[in-house]
Formats: structure tokens, C-alpha cells, sequence
């Protein structure tokens, strides 16, 4: 089974052209190496998926080539424990020490960068 179809299938990515992207893009390792949206996985292999902030590193439990509902889809890889702890942590510290540039939307308004400008000169 190719690999883009199968992260589709286990939900990592919405539409298979995304994970297609991904695939070429480095963002998925099958079996520490890079590789193309066409490779064949087969069950026992293992993948390091990044989405965003978040990675998993995954073995391949079950082949699907039908998106179904997200808890079908989780019984088609197990997460290793160290990967789930370090989401966990990562999680963690997202949710305590927000990004500041999340907040702006757009372009700066006035006093934004009066601010900006402020915190440069050290005041």
C-alpha cells in the first residue's frame, strides 16, 4: 500500500495530496530515511510523521486504503512511548508559554507598532 494513501487513511492528513506534500517535503521518515509518496509500507514498518508542531513516531499495525472514522483509524498504527510523552511535554509547554505572534492578526495597527518600537529603544 502506498504510504500517502495510508496517512490518509490513518487521519495524519486531511486530503491525500497533503500527505503526498508531506511525504515529498521530508516530513515523513519510513524507517529513518526519506521517501516518496509511492513507497509501499507494509506492516512493522516504522514512520516519524511531522504535522505542524507536532511528531509522531508510529509502527505500522494495520493497512487501510478507506478513510474511516478517527477511533478505526488509531488501530491502524501504535505511537511509541517515547514519542507520546514528548508530545505530551511539547503540548504542555504550547499551552503555558504561548507564541507571542500568534496574537497579531494582520498587519500591525498603530499602537502595535509603537510598542514594537519601544521595546526596541529599551524603554
Amino acid at each position: 500500500m502506498r504510504i500517502d494513501k495510508w496517512l490518509w487513511a490513518a487521519r495524519f492528513f486531511k486530503t491525500r495530496s497533503l500527505a503526498a506534500q508531506a511525504v515529498d517535503s521530508g516530513k515523513v521518515h519510513w524507517n529513518g530515511e526519506r521517501c516518496k509518496p509511492a513507497r509501499e509500507i507494509r506492516v512493522g514498518d516504522g514512520l516519524r510523521v511531522r504535522t505542524g508542531e507536532t511528531e509522531w513516531e508510529v509502527a505500522v499495525r494495520a493497512l487501510s486504503d478507506k478513510r474511516g472514522p478517527a477511533s478505526v483509524a488509531q488501530t491502524l498504527y501504535e505511537e511509541t512511548a517515547e514519542s507520546k510523552t514528548r508530545r505530551e511535554e511539547q503540548a504542555a509547554m504550547r499551552k503555558l508559554a504561548g507564541e507571542p505572534a500568534r496574537d497579531i492578526k494582520g498587519r500591525p495597527t498603530k499602537r502595535d507598532r509603537r510598542q514594537l518600537s519601544n521595546w526596541r529603544a529599551g524603554e
